[in-house]
């Protein structure tokens, strides 16, 4: 079956492409605003008529244009910049050898190719080993296992854990500090015993990573400062 997403185009200049999302539990139009994307989106009741809504969006055209300008404005990794990586700024510089290599503040990269792939790889696999030794630790630690652990790139989360124990993380939590990337990976294990957000599973998070609410703040507060950094043209 083909989901057909509803959209609608804000008249202007530049124009702006608003998707529309019906649900069954809303009772009135939200517009919100992606703080990782720029990204529109008009909520409205499932029910509800397309003229209702351009309506809406019509009074609403200010506020959405002033919260779209209010955005940062994404960077992209280039020689000279820096780049936050566990936590701290590392400066990107041109390899003497030719090879993307990280040592104390600095992020070494090839001159001859693209800065930001390269600064990808490095984040990725660095990421890749920082969570599976996380995960390691806090699965023996909670009597659980886990199935396979996969490094992706998605907007809206930091991690997913599966019914089957199969884990997925945000590759850019290689950007937050240590603490921060740990919370998340005890997080994703503790699904592994209370595949919910109940008390019982607060209560396993606590007995791998007691400050776990500051650490959900620090994501709640910057997390999207780490999506503000693009990686492709």
């Amino acid at each position: 079956m083909v989901k057909t997403v509803e959209r609608l185009v804000l008249p202007g200049d530049p124009a702006i492409e608003v998707q529309l999302r019906r649900s069954a539990q809303a009772r009135r139009l939200s517009l919100r605003v992606s703080r990782v994307d720029g990204r529109v989106t008009l909520s409205l009741p499932k029910g509800l008529g397309l003229g209702v809504a351009e309506a809406f969006l019509d009074r609403k055209a200010g506020w959405v244009r002033r919260h779209l300008a209010d955005q940062p404005a994404p960077e992209l990794p280039v020689i000279g910049s820096v780049v936050p990586i566990e936590g701290r700024e590392h400066r990107i510089v041109a390899a003497v050898r030719g090879r993307a290599r990280l040592t104390e503040g600095v992020l070494e990269v090839n001159p001859a190719r693209a800065a930001a792939p390269q600064v990808a790889a490095v984040l990725k696999s660095l990421a890749r080993d920082r969570l599976a030794r996380a995960c390691d630790t806090h699965a023996a630690r909670l009597g659980r296992g886990y199935t396979s652990l996969v490094m992706r790139d998605p907007r809206s989360r930091w991690g997913s854990c599966s019914s089957a124990g199969r884990l997925m993380f945000s590759w850019r939590l290689a950007m937050a500090p240590p603490e921060i990337l740990d919370y998340v990976a005890a997080h994703e294990i503790a699904h592994l015993v209370e595949m919910n957000h109940s008390p019982a599973f607060w209560r396993q998070v606590a007995r791998v990573c007691p400050d776990h609410s500051r650490h959900r703040a620090w994501l709640r507060d910057h997390g999207a400062e780490l999506h503000r950094i693009r990686f492709a043209a």
